[in-house]
């Protein structure tokens, strides 16, 4: 996959953890909750199956109120220890979804002394690329991307 930097939004951080460590939080449905949203959001994972077809239907708790839906969303690729991908233009089971905004591909390399976490955003076009880019991808993805650092990296000395 090409980086497209019309329609497609990238953020990366180096995380001080053993991408084996890395793969089980995004792929084990409880470790993934505890760092999805940005806190102090609460993560439901209701269907978890990080294989190709399978569903990654989330839903979102903020302030204490009920779960509502957050993501619904199918996995596309998933070379274990390495990369995902996943896509909400299709839901679990390869089923077509009526609106899409977004596919994104998270890779995972090795690094002296941790993991290389990348995310890249592909959107439609230039115009959906920065409606998410107002929305707060940079901020809201950063503060997931710290989530997951701090949830698995071990505790400084």
């Amino acid at each position: 996959m090409t980086f497209d930097p019309e329609r497609d939004l990238s953020i990366a951080r180096f995380i001080r953890a053993p991408r084996a460590t890395v793969w089980s939080a995004w792929t084990e449905p409880r470790q993934f909750e505890q760092w999805w949203v940005p806190a102090p959001a609460i993560c439901r994972a209701v269907r978890f199956e990080p294989v190709p077809g399978g569903s990654m239907l989330t839903e979102i708790s903020e302030d204490g109120k009920p779960f509502a839906p957050h993501m619904n969303a199918c996995f596309l690729v998933v070379e274990p220890q390495r990369r995902l991908v996943f896509t909400d233009a299709l839901h679990g089971g390869w089923r077509p979804a009526s609106t899409s905004f977004m596919s994104a591909e998270i890779t995972l390399d090795d690094a002296a002394g941790g993991t290389q976490y990348t995310a890249r955003v592909m959107h439609s076009d230039r115009a959906a690329r920065d409606r998410h880019a107002e929305l707060g991808f940079y901020d809201g993805w950063g503060t997931v991307i710290e989530q997951l650092a701090r949830f698995v990296e071990p505790p400084t000395s």
